[in-house]
Protein backbone atom coordinates (compact mmCIF):
# COMPACT_ATOMS: atom_id res chain seq x y z
CA UNK A 1 0.00 0.00 0.00
CA UNK A 2 1.21 3.22 -1.14
CA UNK A 3 0.48 6.67 0.49
CA UNK A 4 -0.14 9.48 -2.33
CA UNK A 5 -0.23 12.58 -1.14
CA UNK A 6 -3.24 14.98 -1.77
CA UNK A 7 -2.76 18.94 -3.26
CA UNK A 8 -4.36 21.03 -0.46
CA UNK A 9 -6.10 23.71 -2.11
CA UNK A 10 -7.30 26.83 0.25
CA UNK A 11 -9.74 29.30 -1.38
CA UNK A 12 -8.84 32.17 -0.35
CA UNK A 13 -11.53 34.69 1.20
CA UNK A 14 -11.15 38.08 -0.41
CA UNK A 15 -13.69 40.58 -0.22
CA UNK A 16 -13.43 42.89 -3.45
CA UNK A 17 -14.54 45.67 -4.77
CA UNK A 18 -17.31 43.89 -6.38
CA UNK A 19 -18.16 41.50 -3.64
CA UNK A 20 -18.62 44.28 -1.20
CA UNK A 21 -20.88 46.40 -3.69
CA UNK A 22 -22.99 43.23 -4.10
CA UNK A 23 -23.35 42.77 -0.60
CA UNK A 24 -24.13 46.80 -0.12
CA UNK A 25 -26.78 46.21 -2.64
CA UNK A 26 -28.44 43.35 -1.19
CA UNK A 27 -28.37 44.79 2.33
CA UNK A 28 -29.71 47.61 1.06
CA UNK A 29 -32.66 45.72 -0.26
CA UNK A 30 -33.58 44.15 3.37
CA UNK A 31 -32.15 40.72 2.88
CA UNK A 32 -30.17 39.14 5.82
CA UNK A 33 -28.65 36.62 6.69
CA UNK A 34 -27.95 33.44 4.05
CA UNK A 35 -29.95 35.09 1.96
CA UNK A 36 -28.02 38.04 1.68
CA UNK A 37 -25.11 35.77 0.72
CA UNK A 38 -26.44 34.27 -1.77
CA UNK A 39 -27.83 37.49 -3.33
CA UNK A 40 -24.38 38.58 -3.33
CA UNK A 41 -23.15 35.77 -5.31
CA UNK A 42 -21.63 33.53 -2.48
CA UNK A 43 -21.96 30.57 -0.46
CA UNK A 44 -23.36 31.43 3.18
CA UNK A 45 -20.63 29.60 4.65
CA UNK A 46 -18.16 31.84 2.67
CA UNK A 47 -19.84 34.98 3.83
CA UNK A 48 -19.69 33.81 7.08
CA UNK A 49 -15.51 33.30 6.95
CA UNK A 50 -15.46 36.58 4.82
CA UNK A 51 -17.46 38.64 7.26
CA UNK A 52 -14.58 37.15 10.25
CA UNK A 53 -11.60 37.79 8.15
CA UNK A 54 -12.35 41.20 6.34
CA UNK A 55 -14.20 43.90 8.46
CA UNK A 56 -15.04 45.40 5.25
CA UNK A 57 -17.56 43.26 4.34
CA UNK A 58 -19.30 43.74 7.63
CA UNK A 59 -18.91 47.31 6.69
CA UNK A 60 -20.57 47.20 3.76
CA UNK A 61 -23.68 45.24 4.60
CA UNK A 62 -23.93 47.80 7.60
CA UNK A 63 -23.89 50.54 5.35
CA UNK A 64 -25.87 49.28 3.02
CA UNK A 65 -28.59 47.89 5.79
CA UNK A 66 -28.93 52.12 6.87
CA UNK A 67 -28.99 53.64 3.54
CA UNK A 68 -32.09 51.50 2.66
CA UNK A 69 -34.06 52.06 6.17
CA UNK A 70 -33.21 56.14 5.48
CA UNK A 71 -34.86 55.73 1.77
CA UNK A 72 -37.60 54.11 3.05
CA UNK A 73 -38.21 56.50 6.38
CA UNK A 74 -37.65 59.76 3.45
CA UNK A 75 -40.25 58.29 1.61
CA UNK A 76 -42.47 57.63 4.69
CA UNK A 77 -42.02 61.06 5.89
CA UNK A 78 -42.90 62.59 2.15
CA UNK A 79 -45.71 60.64 1.66
CA UNK A 80 -47.02 61.62 5.81
CA UNK A 81 -46.12 65.11 4.89
CA UNK A 82 -48.23 65.23 1.37
CA UNK A 83 -51.19 64.10 3.96
CA UNK A 84 -50.80 60.11 3.96
CA UNK A 85 -52.51 59.45 7.83
CA UNK A 86 -51.67 55.97 7.12
CA UNK A 87 -47.81 56.65 6.75
CA UNK A 88 -48.00 59.44 9.82
CA UNK A 89 -49.84 56.69 11.83
CA UNK A 90 -46.95 54.10 10.61
CA UNK A 91 -43.98 56.79 11.78
CA UNK A 92 -45.96 57.67 15.33
CA UNK A 93 -46.37 54.04 16.02
CA UNK A 94 -42.63 52.78 14.83
CA UNK A 95 -40.54 55.56 15.45
CA UNK A 96 -42.11 57.29 18.17
CA UNK A 97 -43.96 54.55 20.19
CA UNK A 98 -47.31 55.71 20.14
CA UNK A 99 -50.25 53.76 20.55
CA UNK A 100 -53.93 54.33 20.32
CA UNK A 101 -55.75 54.89 23.37
CA UNK A 102 -58.01 51.97 24.49
CA UNK A 103 -61.53 52.71 26.07
CA UNK A 104 -61.65 50.54 29.06
CA UNK A 105 -64.98 51.26 30.99
CA UNK A 106 -65.74 49.42 34.26
CA UNK A 107 -69.53 49.24 35.87
CA UNK A 108 -68.79 48.90 39.68
CA UNK A 109 -72.94 47.97 40.06
CA UNK A 110 -72.15 44.60 37.60
CA UNK A 111 -68.87 43.91 39.16
CA UNK A 112 -71.39 43.91 43.18
CA UNK A 113 -74.24 41.77 41.30
CA UNK A 114 -71.51 39.41 40.33
CA UNK A 115 -70.18 39.10 43.77
CA UNK A 116 -73.94 39.00 44.88
CA UNK A 117 -74.67 36.13 42.42
CA UNK A 118 -71.39 34.31 43.60
CA UNK A 119 -72.33 34.50 47.26
CA UNK A 120 -76.05 33.30 46.18
CA UNK A 121 -74.80 30.40 44.29
CA UNK A 122 -72.30 29.29 47.61
CA UNK A 123 -75.33 29.73 49.82
CA UNK A 124 -77.43 27.36 47.40
CA UNK A 125 -74.79 24.69 46.95
CA UNK A 126 -74.88 23.78 50.74
CA UNK A 127 -77.73 24.63 52.34
CA UNK A 128 -77.42 22.07 54.97
CA UNK A 129 -73.97 22.86 55.90
CA UNK A 130 -74.88 27.03 56.13
CA UNK A 131 -72.92 27.58 58.93
CA UNK A 132 -69.92 26.76 57.47
CA UNK A 133 -70.18 29.25 54.31
CA UNK A 134 -67.60 32.12 54.34
CA UNK A 135 -67.77 35.41 52.68
CA UNK A 136 -66.57 35.04 49.15
CA UNK A 137 -65.34 38.39 49.12
CA UNK A 138 -63.19 37.84 51.74
CA UNK A 139 -62.06 34.43 49.54
CA UNK A 140 -62.27 32.19 52.42
CA UNK A 141 -63.02 28.33 51.23
CA UNK A 142 -65.88 27.40 52.29
CA UNK A 143 -66.60 23.62 53.76
CA UNK A 144 -67.94 21.68 51.14
CA UNK A 145 -70.78 18.89 51.86
CA UNK A 146 -69.34 15.21 51.59
CA UNK A 147 -69.94 12.99 48.93
CA UNK A 148 -71.97 10.90 51.10
CA UNK A 149 -74.26 13.39 52.03
CA UNK A 150 -75.28 14.43 48.60
CA UNK A 151 -75.54 10.60 46.80
CA UNK A 152 -79.21 9.80 46.24
CA UNK A 153 -80.81 6.88 47.55
CA UNK A 154 -80.56 3.45 45.86
CA UNK A 155 -84.36 2.08 44.41
CA UNK A 156 -84.22 -1.65 44.96
CA UNK A 157 -85.89 -3.52 41.77
CA UNK A 158 -88.58 -5.75 43.12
Amino acid sequence: MSFHSLPLVLNEVRATEAVLNRIYDAAKLGLKGDNLALAAGMVPRTYRQLCELDPLAQLAEQKGRAEGELLASKQLHKAAEEGDAKASLAILQNVHGWVAKQAITVDVNQQISILGALAEAERRAAPAVEADVTDVIAHEPSAAPSLSSRKAPHKQVV
